[in-house]
């Protein structure tokens, strides 16, 4: 391992061209990451707080190109997320808190533990009975809340949907999708009725929670459809931006009815 070597020799081992097992490329990874730690001074800068929104980053560029089905970018994503999450391990095992064995040993403890109904006796023959089972798990693990461990960080979106998630598991929830229709309505009822800025604002945030929840029921992540819809508006925008271009026009010059005719146009591409 790297402790019993210089950082010369790991570095010459990295670098080597040869074939390696699975194990062997893990370890030239994980040694590629301390030889950066020991050898160049950005890495020597670095903390857990520094290198946080980085793996945010790092993880959106990997679900882009899981959106893209580029497996080439793919794998290099997976790559550069792992660095990351390598790195973070490495600065724990610096601050003697944490080593890479600990980590691997938690995740498999973790998963073991939480489904007893592939390592154990538990019947779980539904998706809904391997959720409901895994909230329970938790509690009995020390969790005081259903709700803890939802991370900030996340975007509310994302945050909604996990909260709203977590106490359906435990039955929390509508009892079906025509409930939170009538919600839906309700809610936008209020949105209209709100008379100071205040009051639009949170009845607003109620109407996105609603629609969060109104995801659920048709099986979609409101993420994954929100980004969808983004990415739609922008290949059709963008299909806009070639026809004024092309036209030799100034954007004002276009009245709104061209606009939404070449809109349009784009829709139909």
């Amino acid at each position: 391992m790297a402790e019993n070597r210089t950082i010369e020799q790991l570095k010459s081992d990295i670098v080597e061209q040869k074939e390696r097992t699975l194990s062997e490329q893990f370890e030239r990874a994980v040694n590629l990451v301390k030889v950066l730690r020991q050898e160049c001074p950005w890495d020597r800068k670095q903390t857990p707080e520094s290198l946080a929104h980085l793996l945010l980053e790092e993880s959106y560029e990997l679900v882009h190109a899981i959106d893209q089905q580029d497996e080439t970018e793919l794998k290099k994503e997976c790559g550069d997320l792992f660095l990351h999450l390598s790195f973070q391990v490495l600065l724990g095992e610096e601050r003697g808190t944490f080593s890479f064995a600990e980590v691997f040993e938690a995740l498999c403890h973790k998963l073991i533990s939480r489904h007893p109904h592939v390592f154990g006796d538990v019947i779980a023959e539904t998706e809904l009975d391997v959720l409901q089972n895994w909230e329970t798990l938790k509690l009995k693990e020390g969790r005081q809340s259903l709700l803890d461990g939802v991370p900030n960080a996340m975007s509310e979106l994302l945050r909604a949907y996990r909260v709203q998630k977590k106490v359906a598991g435990v039955g929390f929830d509508w009892p079906s999708q025509e409930g939170v229709l009538d919600k839906l309505a309700e809610e936008i009822d209020e949105l209209k009725k709100a008379a100071s800025k205040e009051e639009q604002e949170d009845e607003f945030g109620d109407l996105l929670f609603t629609l969060v929840n109104y995801s659920r029921f048709l099986g979609a992540n409101p993420e994954d459809a929100l980004r969808k819809a983004t990415n739609k508006f922008m290949g059709r925008f963008r299909h806009i931006e070639e026809k004024v271009q092309a036209s030799g026009r100034d954007w004002q010059e276009y009245t709104p009815e061209e606009l939404d005719g070449l809109w349009k146009l784009a829709k139909k591409q």
